[in-house]
């Protein structure tokens, strides 16, 4: 990762103003679209796309899931649901609305700007559009010579033979009897 667009970037004059689009996300008033980061490259943008998957994982899963559907392991404790990534109007949002709410927080989500430093929150933001466009991609997206894998049983799933599971009565506590009660004083 240290030889990558985001380890080696250089700061610009411009990026050390509180209001510049690389701090805020922002165009003024109005979130902007584009990904301020030296990306000149597909292996650029892989690895910018890597290390948002990471510092996703690391930040946003235990609340956003990591399909980013809101159900989140916090949640599923009772935590209060975030909205999922893949409705309307976070699909609509630019990237820079994400930078912001990284970087300030919204509703229930705290800030995380002192724990993901500006690069990593562009990242993560690049992270969540490949991760909608991931769940929401028309049929036409996919190869002709892939859609026929759509919708199909793969390779990778999980098979557990017959032979592993345990009977039912195995797992059921069995009550001391008289026999083998603790012994002890009986008062």
């Amino acid at each position: 990762m240290e030889e990558n667009c985001l380890a080696n970037r250089n700061v610009d004059r411009d990026q050390l103003d509180p209001n510049n689009y690389y701090l805020t996300g922002k165009h003024g008033t109005v979130y902007g679209n584009e990904l301020p980061l030296d990306v000149k490259t597909p292996d650029d943008l892989k690895a910018v796309l890597e290390r948002g998957q990471q510092r996703f994982n690391i930040y946003c899963t235990p609340c956003h899931a990591r399909v980013g559907d809101g159900n989140g392991m916090i949640v599923q404790r009772g935590y209060k649901h975030p909205p999922s990534f893949h409705g309307q109007r976070l699909r609509n949002a630019p990237l820079g609305y994400f930078y912001d709410v990284i970087s300030n927080g919204f509703g229930g989500m705290p800030d995380y700007a002192a724990q993901v430093k500006p690069a990593d929150r562009w990242a993560i933001a690049a992270y969540i559009r490949a991760l909608q466009l991931s769940q929401n991609a028309p049929e036409s997206d996919v190869a002709q010579e892939d859609r026929g894998k759509l919708n199909q049983p793969g390779e990778e799933q999980i098979r557990i033979p017959d032979t592993s599971f345990v009977t039912p009565t195995a797992t059921i506590p069995q009550q001391p009897t008289p026999d083998t009660a603790p012994k002890g004083n009986k008062r």
